[in-house]
This record gives structure tokens, sequence and C-alpha cells, in this order.
């Protein structure tokens, strides 16, 4: 697992056990317009609520969207006419810390 908290200590990032064969989404589009990006992080959104209750983790591997190539040919593979935005590594796997929220009151 990666640490996004710049603490790179190896004693605080223990293994952690993840099923064996994650399933892997693909979330596409028809086009590659504003509007679709729009639709497609609704769709994402929708996804990982459903998920969550269910106790289903949620990767998102973004990277691979990123080299104009393998975007191309995943979304040939998949829907000639469409895009495919994102992908989305779907399992089980341990919960991890609550996002810090503000009290209520705190808020304005």
């Amino acid at each position: 697992m990666r640490d996004f908290t710049a603490q790179r200590h190896l004693e605080r990032l223990p293994a952690q056990p993840f099923e064996f064969l994650p399933l892997v989404a693909v979330l596409t589009t028809e086009h590659d317009r504003r509007s679709d990006w729009l639709r497609a992080g609704q769709a994402l959104e929708h996804v990982l609520l459903v998920a969550t209750p269910h106790g289903v983790r949620a990767s998102l591997l973004y990277q691979p969207m990123e080299w104009p190539d393998l975007r191309r040919d995943l979304s040939l593979v998949l829907d000639p006419t469409g895009q495919a935005p994102m992908l989305i590594r779907l399992g089980y796997g341990p919960e991890g810390p609550a996002t810090p929220r503000r009290a209520p009151d705190q808020v304005w």
C-alpha cells in the first residue's frame, strides 16, 4: 500500500491481507468532453457509495489512463466508439482510518 502521509518508516506500514484476485472495473464514457467527465465522476461516486456499505474497498487506478496510447488501446478493446478514463480496483481489504472531520458546531 502507498503511504501518502510522507512517513516512510517501514515499521509503520505493516503488510495487510488482501484477496488474491481483485476485480478491476473500467469506467467508460461515450465521448471525451467535459460533460462526459462530469458524468464519469457521478458514476464513480455512485460506485463508491454502493461499495462502501458492502465492505468493498476501491483503489483508483488512473495513472495508466494518463498514457494516451494505453487509454486508446483499452478504449478500442472495450468500446470502439467510447473512452476509458478510469480503472477501479474493487475488492476486500482492511478498513482504512476515518477521514478527519470537524464537529458540526465548528462549521460556518
